[in-house]
């Protein structure tokens, strides 16, 4: 059996969220609209993790089976290359090993967060980046940030991505950096997020840079006390940046 892995990257801005969706359009039912057209009978690409609704990736990874596939993986590379709207590119195709699975087998994601601060509106900024209309303090940022590293109970911060699945994840990066430009970036890299957790944690963290909530009630939150603001950040401002496998 042939099996390949693809990192995708995409502008999620167009796209109904990665997984297939009957109705919509998605990341992954554009790429096998592409395999098909290269000969592809497959029944499903599988996926490293589901993005939502206008959330973006550079290094989304998908796999699949492709027996039929008789050229390079490099050539497969430019093939669906050849095949995929503007939107979606697939940046590497390799060849691996007949149980590789893009999920089960990741040991960890990571994703980057952008905003900005500014109390006038920027379309083209806004695209990829979540305007904060008032003032944050970088200070509390910093310091909500290193209270969400180690193995915590997330279940604030998100809902178990299956029916019976846990809410305690281990978070190994979470960092903010403020860019010359004056651009907020934060990174979280995890062995696994809840739903919509990266957006949740952006939210509660700017929440608190703003005085809406304490320090102090984000770290509660971690031990299933305190209140925290309602709210997501928007899903434009959200990118996976990684998906990293063993060697």
């Amino acid at each position: 059996m042939a099996r390949y892995q693809v990192i995708l990257a995409y502008d999620g801005s167009g796209f109904a969220g990665s997984q297939r969706q009957a109705s919509a359009r998605t990341v992954q039912g554009e790429l096998e609209n592409a395999l098909r057209q290269l000969g592809w009978a497959g029944r499903a690409v599988l996926l490293a993790g589901r993005t939502d609704t206008g959330v973006h990736a550079t290094g989304q990874a998908a796999a699949f089976d492709f027996d039929d596939w008789t050229h390079s993986a490099e050539k497969l590379l430019s093939a669906l290359n050849a095949k995929l709207p503007a939107d979606l590119a697939v940046k590497k195709a390799t060849a691996v090993n007949a149980d590789f699975h893009p999920r089960f087998d990741a040991l960890s994601r990571t994703y980057r967060y952008r905003l900005f601060q500014d109390r006038l509106r920027d379309p083209l900024r806004e695209r990829f980046a979540w305007r904060i209309p008032s003032a944050m303090d970088g200070e509390c940022l910093g310091q909500t940030a290193q209270i969400l590293l180690g193995t915590h109970d997330f279940a604030s911060f998100g809902s178990p991505t299956s029916d019976k699945g846990t809410t305690t994840r281990t978070v190994t990066r979470s960092e903010w950096r403020k860019k010359p430009d004056g651009e907020w970036q934060y990174e979280v890299r995890a062995d696994a997020f809840l739903y919509r957790m990266v957006r949740r944690l952006v939210y509660v963290q700017v929440a608190a840079s703003q005085g809406r909530c304490s320090v102090k009630e984000v770290e509660l939150a971690l031990k299933g006390r305190g209140k925290l603001p309602a709210g997501l950040a928007p899903a434009n401002g959200l990118t996976l940046m990684n998906v990293e496998y063993g060697s």
